[in-house]
């Protein structure tokens, strides 16, 4: 009798285990859909918001990408002028052990890192909730900090040619100069990546760290992680320290790179306008207000304010003062006189 009623309790636990976990399975599968359906309303409105801020920001989006091409086309021009020559003295060289052929890639996976990581946050607004920026508005700042950086770089890398620290580029290469195109149409198909990667010539400064520098700097700006701020500085020193290693550039290559794009970041920051807030009210303009346009904003509610209104119309009424105390209604008024005997 015992042995069955055991086994008849273990039948009832093991019905109640099995209904358990179906409605636990019931339960995961209405909150999966739930939150499914929630990501993809998120995802539907920011690429209405991103769409309609990239029809007001097109032009310049577009300004900076054609500018990427001029740039490569720059790098690419200039290594028919290079001409290979010793390796000249470098601090950096001489501290630094050298990498080699086989280990060169290093620096080349940390930057590929770097860029992918930074892509990728600039388009977090769409998956998650928790988002500070714009992304159309973001490139337009990203594009910005890279024209300006970039136009330097090609006036420095034309004025001086520099012999080439890269092994690619040393005497006795075959890559180290190029041959006479044949035809300019030769020249304006730049060879990307093959082009970019065995280039010559273009040194002074490092486009990588034009590219590290301005993401990093943006992030710090923009970014709400503070240990991801921290990572990035040790990762663009990290880069810094693996280019002079791999012998890719020379060590003012990078040096000339640092102090460069912060002054560059720094002051074309100061003429372009504010990013807006997304936390605000005011983030549903989708318009960045500018520093002369917010200063304007503040003095004419402060004007409104010593006048006695406030910047909402519906509280422009007749405000009378007595005893000391602001009154709503003249009726008010009216009735502190009568309870004081007047």
């Amino acid at each position: 009798m015992e042995v069955v009623v055991t086994r008849l309790q273990q039948h009832q636990q093991h019905n109640k285990n099995n209904n358990n976990n179906i409605t636990n399975k019931k339960n995961m599968s209405l909150y999966i859909r739930r939150e499914a359906s929630k990501l993809w309303k998120r995802i539907c409105a920011e690429t209405t918001t991103e769409i309609n801020l990239l029809g007001e920001n097109w032009k310049y989006l577009l300004a900076g990408l054609i500018f990427q091409y001029i740039h490569g086309l720059a790098a690419r021009g200039v290594h028919y002028l290079h001409r290979p020559g010793p390796t000249l003295q470098d601090l950096g060289f001489l501290l630094l052990p050298e990498l080699g052929q086989d280990k060169a890639y290093i620096s080349e996976t940390l930057f590929t890192f770097i860029f992918l990581s930074f892509v990728l946050w600039t388009f977090h607004p769409f998956v998650f909730k928790s988002k500070k920026i714009y992304t159309a508005l973001i490139w337009c700042r990203v594009l910005a900090f890279l024209v300006a950086s970039q136009a330097l770089r090609i006036v420095t890398f034309y004025a001086t040619q520099l012999p080439g620290p890269n092994y690619h580029c040393r005497e006795g290469s075959k890559l180290a100069t190029l041959p006479r195109p044949e035809s300019f149409l030769e020249v304006l198909l730049i060879n990307f990546p093959h082009g970019m990667i065995y280039g010559c010539g273009d040194l002074i400064f490092s486009s990588h760290m034009i590219f590290t520098l301005v993401f990093v700097l943006t992030y710090h700006r923009y970014g709400t992680k503070r240990c991801i701020k921290q990572l990035g500085w040790l990762l663009a020193v990290c880069q810094s320290l693996l280019i002079i290693a791999s012998r890719k550039h020379y060590t003012v290559d990078v040096v000339v790179a640092w102090y460069t794009v912060n002054l560059v970041v720094f002051f074309v920051e100061k003429k372009l306008p504010e990013l807006p807030d997304r936390t605000s009210a005011a983030a549903t303009l989708l318009l960045p207000l500018s520093t002369k346009d917010k200063d304007g904003r503040t003095k004419e509610e402060n004007h409104k304010l010593l006048n006695g209104n406030s910047g909402d119309p519906a509280d422009w009424r007749q405000r009378t003062q007595a005893n000391g105390k602001v009154v709503e209604d003249g009726h008010a008024l009216l009735a502190d006189t009568a309870k004081n005997g007047a």
